[in-house]
């Protein structure tokens, strides 16, 4: 039975973010939705919206008051500066909550990076490895910061690295993918990565894991002029 918490989501606005909230109040926890901007986080007497910079302490602080777990979504808007810009948004927000996390006594945390993240970039064939270097470098350098970050952390541990993401409804069904012998590119909802992570908050055996999701791969059809031979 999913034990009913306080969830702390940042990035809480849109996106994955979003779903999460959505899908964690479904599961009947209470969320405190935190984002710069909060006009789009929905009115529901179990969430609690929370303006604020993620990379600033003092608001950190005020959004943790009180939770069981944490969950980073954080997102950037896609730019042409991208190409050329540091970004450093996901290492600076992680430097900030980790040490509060910690001496609070707050042990969950679950972040969502992406494929391409750390050692999952050996997941990627040579055209998606020349595609994600050409138009994601910086923010895939800063995801691999915050991975760093967070595995070096006392923290109990989740790192979500998603799959190329669509807007499709929730299938509750993908593969999670944790060793890296498995790992593949793929697609995935945005509404099925909520599932997963809202899943995992109870799940003792993701911690200290890093999983690549994606959809599961459709099986062949049978030939129907194809009959197997029964074994003997």
């Amino acid at each position: 039975m999913t034990d009913h918490r306080t969830i702390l989501v940042i990035g809480a606005s849109r996106g994955i973010g979003a779903a999460v909230v959505a899908e964690a109040l479904k599961a009947g926890h209470h969320v405190r939705a935190m984002a710069r901007h909060t006009d789009k986080i929905p009115d529901h007497p179990h969430c609690e919206p929370v303006t604020g910079d993620a990379t600033k302490a003092d608001d950190l602080v005020a959004a943790l008051r009180g939770v069981d777990a944490v969950v980073m979504a954080l997102g950037i808007n896609e730019s042409v500066s991208m190409l050329w810009r540091r970004v450093t948004l996901f290492s600076d927000a992680t430097r900030a909550l980790i040490p509060l996390m910690e001496a609070k006594g707050i042990k969950r945390l679950i972040a969502v990076t992406g494929i391409g993240a750390g050692d999952s970039v050996t997941a990627l064939s040579t055209p998606e490895r020349i595609g994600q270097k050409f138009f994601l470098s910086e923010p895939y350098k800063d995801k691999t910061r915050q991975e760093d970050l967070i595995k070096a952390s006392s923290l109990d541990w989740t790192l979500v690295r998603p799959t190329l993401l669509t807007h499709n409804r929730a299938s509750r069904d993908y593969a999670v993918m944790v060793h890296p012998g498995e790992w593949r590119m793929g697609v995935i909802s945005r509404a099925d990565v909520a599932d997963y992570v809202v899943k995992a908050l109870d799940d003792p055996g993701s911690h200290g894991t890093a999983p690549v999701l994606a959809r599961r791969m459709a099986r062949p059809a049978m030939n129907p002029l194809h009959r197997e031979t029964a074994a003997p």
